[in-house]
């Protein structure tokens, strides 16, 4: 199965789906094995194509403070 025919299946599962089946779609995907990544990048590729670039601005700022914040949480290896 190549990466074209990957995306279609993805999209094909969630594409009649209500809002509230594909929330839960992401929150159980999240955290869970990682065979569900694929299918989140999947997903957040379709957002990212289909948002405008102060949405993707917003998006790259909130993922860089998460990471950053998540750096600065960690414990310290001493």
């Amino acid at each position: 199965m190549n990466n074209l025919d990957l995306r279609q299946a993805i999209v094909r599962r969630v594409q009649n789906k209500s809002g509230e089946e594909l929330t839960d779609v992401i929150e159980s995907s999240i955290g869970s094995d990682e065979r569900a990544l694929p299918g989140l990048g999947v997903l957040f590729e379709m957002i990212w194509r289909s948002s405008e670039v102060p949405e993707q601005n917003r998006m790259v700022e909130l993922l860089y403070n998460h990471l950053h914040t998540a750096e600065s949480a960690a414990p310290s290896p001493s």
